[in-house]
């Protein structure tokens, strides 16, 4: 019996990830998958605060707050005023923090033209359109990317 699609699509998604975080920790850096998620996520909203990322997360505020103190130890994000809540923090990537998303970009693509050289070039741009086309099935047209716990 083949192994079932989402378990292939799974499968992949962890074996880059894991080629991604062994790449930046050869670099020196020490990241977890969920400060991906949530620098992606910072980046693409210029901010957020902590419920807000807990929110996108899945997790508590607790659990955000957490992730948040890591990426701020390693200078990845700065907590700022929020311009409309004078109570409120907005987290925010650092140049640190956005470089390193930008290394994770090109470390993903030339991930891609490996398999690109494994699997031809042809295979991986058929694979990457039909993907979009399933993923634009999705709710509102854009399936997040976020954890799944």
């Amino acid at each position: 019996m083949p192994t079932p699609l989402p378990l292939l699509l799974a499968m992949a998604f962890r074996l880059l990830t894991d080629r991604l975080h062994q790449r930046l920790a050869d670099e020196g850096e020490q990241v977890r998958p969920v400060h991906g998620f949530a620098l992606s996520h910072l980046m693409s909203t210029g901010g957020a605060t902590a419920v807000e990322l807990g929110a996108y997360l899945g997790v508590t505020k607790q659990g955000a707050a957490h992730v948040v103190g890591e990426l701020e130890r390693a200078g990845y994000v700065e907590r700022v005023g929020h311009p409309t809540d004078g109570r409120s923090r907005l987290i925010v990537t650092t140049q640190r923090g956005r470089a390193l998303v930008s290394r994770a970009a090109q470390i993903w693509a030339e991930e891609e033209a490996d398999w690109a050289g494994l699997a031809g070039a042809d295979r991986v741009r058929d694979l990457r359109a039909t993907l979009e086309i399933l993923l634009a099935t999705g709710e509102d047209g854009n399936s997040p990317l976020r954890p799944i716990w």
